[in-house]
């Protein structure tokens, strides 16, 4: 791998993606790297927003609506993207979510840690809350020593590294054009086609679980709610 391909997949939520851009544009690479913000369809003033902030920090934005009509979420056709410029790159692929704020050394030291695990498929930065502790999607690591473990748990896009031999031997293609989110496939399929993955608790990122996706949080306050609007809407689809 001879570089880093960031990218962050938004839809609106304006102020969360602006912290997280300036948390990325703030980071230390010692590796050739570039970064690319795909704009799932916001609203025009947060288009403008994003448009300004591109010229202000220099990131490639591409806005979705330019490619496809199909409606948001667009994660899938994100995904295939990033996946053909990475390994036309020869680089790695990190999605860092537009929840996620970054420290100035999580991403090239996530790199880092993929280069020594000759296996990796797959690497992740734990989330925590403001204070710390360990948060949503990864309360299963609470416990675990600080450091870094190879788990079978799904890992997360919030902030997660896919290595370049793995992003050759599975083609995103094969993905399910039903579904909403692929975390949990493609975590799965690292396994299967022989990688590890692994999980980085001494790496936290600060996460705002569902920032991006507000609607996600009836998943809690009001569950009933939330099933019966997936349902109707045939959305969030794991």
């Amino acid at each position: 791998m001879k570089k880093i391909h960031v990218i962050t997949p938004v839809k609106d939520s304006i102020e969360l993606t602006l912290q997280t851009i300036q948390a990325i544009n703030a980071s230390s690479f010692r590796v050739p790297f570039s970064y690319t913000v795909y704009n799932d369809f916001s609203t025009p003033e947060n288009t403008r927003r994003l448009e300004e902030a591109a010229r202000e920090y220099g990131f490639t934005l591409v806005n979705l609506s330019d490619i496809t009509q199909h409606p948001s979420p667009n994660y899938l056709l994100v995904l295939q993207l990033a996946q053909q410029q990475a390994i036309t790159e020869e680089a790695a692929l990190c999605l860092v979510e537009s929840d996620v704020l970054v420290k100035p050394d999580t991403l090239q030291s996530l790199f880092d840690e993929a280069l020594k695990q000759p296996d990796c498929g797959m690497i992740a930065a734990v989330t925590v809350d403001r204070e710390g502790e360990i948060n949503f999607p990864y309360l299963y690591a609470k416990g675990k020593k600080s450091g870094l473990f190879a788990t079978k748990k799904r890992l997360s896009f919030c902030c997660t590294l896919l290595t370049l031999p793995y992003l050759k031997a599975f083609s995103f293609e094969r993905l399910d054009s039903t579904k909403s989110w692929h975390d949990v496939t493609v975590s799965h399929e690292s396994l299967k086609h022989g990688f590890r993955n692994y999980l980085c608790t001494s790496l936290p990122v600060f996460h705002q679980p569902h920032g991006s996706r507000p609607w996600k949080h009836l998943k809690y306050s009001n569950p009933l709610k939330y099933y019966w609007l997936k349902f109707i809407h045939k959305r969030d689809k794991i």
